[in-house]
């Protein structure tokens, strides 16, 4: 992406302003860094591939360089990370049956399913259909979908997002959720983990455009294959089926059943609504299941604290991308310049600064996850398997996409109003004459696609610095300009070979936004009796609050 063209005061005067807010993050060491990272000789860093070792060699080069320990597994720089790869095989034969009457479906065209439980076969058998509503049990929010039906043996079918997203002026469900802005509740894994809960056999999500806030070729891309970390009781954690139904599919099925879907989205809107079965109809399944397991790694460094070493503040950002593709304009390496080689930059340079500096009292923790691209796993591994307590991890601060156009008047803060480090960046961006402007495109959901939201289940108040939640305010052409270049780099180089480094480049914005999380970071690290805490109405507020006495 070349550099936005300004005027010869306005470059003066973005650099000036840059050279006093970026404090000790270096444009041109981030710009270094990512030129290795996504350069051909680390081959698109996938994870399991000849990539991963040359990176994880690279990274902890740069950690020993900049002295720092190594707090990954048995005192060593990294943590193993055990993967789970599946592939439903060709053939699958997947069906519902109405009344009597079955209806073959296909594939990737009206139905896209994967398992997480690493089977040769899977074989469901003339499973009855419920349908679940959003299938929501928020306590928190008096809410519960299941109102205690019994699920054991049957296959939940649920909406995408939450009760929330539809709703109209007036009705009671308006603003509980956050109107529009996704709430955990509204995503797909959330529904999963909800239908193991509940003792489904499998679930099913009715895709919606609008609500999942992509189209059916996303959910079809996948094709059967998933990723999960190694688990000791997988039957206990996963469903033995889970995926998604087009929603022409599921709109003719409930008809067959002789129900109206429209009507039941409107009644899934009400704290009333029950689970409805679907009378008469049940879904079939039957398909091998090809496994294997991929041994990757996290890598972590720290500096202990000097006065409170089991306190820690945590900056993190993801090393993997897609690897080895399909040949684009002769280019076949996937390079993940912006995702997330940037990211771990950043990791890099927050280190650099802290380990030039006086110790702060809590130690402070550098991760570069892997996995991210296959469901967060590196990070979420390392939430199950922490090398830290997490119970007095103040704070993680994530970066994951940070945007390559120049300085910008703003920062776009996605999970705006989950978090009191919210207050906290605001008055940081303030310092920079800056301000936060809340992602433009909540209903998303980015706050639950990132490594941060890992640590976020453990109830770790967590911040993510993303570039896709809406164009910055661009010192040089404005919000079009900042919209111009996220729309510009999601259409043509994410997940793309394209998404490369590249010497035009201008990024004294990011070294900006890296310098927030450093200063807050900072501030964070050197007050032991500083613990940052969710907002109220938060979905996490709860799970932070079972772990308190461990912070008293």
């Amino acid at each position: 992406m070349k550099l936005p063209s300004l005027t010869l005061a306005a470059v003066l005067l973005a650099t000036t302003a840059q050279a006093q807010t970026s404090g000790p993050i270096d444009p041109a060491r981030l710009s270094a860094i990512v030129k290795v990272m996504a350069s051909d000789a680390f081959e698109g860093r996938s994870p399991g591939s000849p990539g991963e070792a040359r990176t994880v060699d690279y990274l902890i080069g740069q950690f020993k360089a900049l002295k720092l320990e190594p707090a990954g597994d048995k005192g060593g720089w990294t943590q193993e990370v055990q993967l789970q790869r599946l592939q439903v095989q060709p053939g699958a034969k997947l069906s519902v049956s109405v009344g009597g009457k079955t209806t073959a479906l296909e594939q990737a065209q009206q139905i896209n399913v994967a398992t997480l439980r690493p089977v040769d076969h899977v074989a469901i058998a003339g499973a009855p259909l419920v349908f679940v509503g959003y299938g929501v049990k928020a306590p928190e929010r008096g809410w519960d979908d299941f109102k205690g039906y019994d699920l054991k043996g049957k296959v939940a079918v649920f909406l995408i997002n939450d009760p929330d997203f539809e709703a109209k002026a007036g009705e009671p469900v308006a603003g509980k959720f956050g109107g529009q802005a996704a709430a955990y509740y509204a995503r797909w894994t959330y529904k999963y983990e909800e239908a193991v809960r509940q003792g489904a056999i499998a679930a099913l999500i009715v895709h919606e455009t609008p609500g999942a806030g992509y189209g059916w070729s996303t959910v079809a891309a996948s094709n059967g294959e998933s990723f999960d970390i190694v688990r000791p009781d997988p039957g206990k954690d996963k469903l033995l089926l889970q995926g998604w139904v087009a929603r022409d599919t599921a709109v003719d099925l409930f008809q067959q059943a002789g129900l109206d879907f429209e009507a039941l989205k409107t009644s899934a809107r009400s704290p009333d609504f029950r689970p409805v079965a679907l009378t008469g109809a049940t879904f079939s399944a039957d398909y091998g299941v090809t496994h294997s397991q991929v041994t990757s790694r996290n890598v972590i460094a720290k500096l202990t604290g000097a006065s409170r070493p089991t306190q820690s503040v945590m900056f993190s950002a993801h090393w993997d991308a897609f690897g080895l593709g399909a040949p684009i304009n002769g280019d076949k390496v996937r390079h993940g310049a912006a995702d997330d080689a940037i990211g771990v930059a950043g990791v890099l340079e927050i280190a650099r600064a802290f380990a030039a500096g006086p110790r702060p009292a809590r130690t402070t923790l550098f991760a570069a996850w892997t996995a991210e691209e296959r469901g967060l796993l590196g990070s979420e591994y390392y939430g199950v398997h922490p090398t830290t307590p997490l119970d007095q991890m103040a704070a993680n601060f994530t970066m994951d996409v940070l945007q390559t156009a120049g300085p910008s008047k703003d920062v776009v803060l996605v999970g705006y109003g989950q978090s009191q480090l919210d207050d906290r960046l605001i008055a940081a961006a303030k310092a920079q004459n800056r301000v936060v402007t809340p992602d433009a495109h909540p209903e998303r959901g980015l706050f639950f696609r990132a490594d941060h939201f890992s640590l976020a289940k453990q109830g770790v108040p967590v911040m993510l610095m993303m570039g896709l939640g809406g164009g910055p305010d661009l010192v040089a052409g404005g919000r079009e300009a900042g919209d111009r270049w996220v729309s510009d780099y999601t259409a043509h180089c994410y997940h793309q070979p394209c998404d490369a480094w590249s010497p035009d480049w201008d990024l004294r914005g990011a070294a900006q936004d890296v310098q927030l999380l450093y200063v807050m970071g900072q501030a964070i690290a050197s007050d032991p009796k500083d613990w940052p805490d969710w907002k109220d109405g938060s979905e996490f507020k709860a799970i932070r609050e079972r772990t308190a006495g461990a912070r008293r």
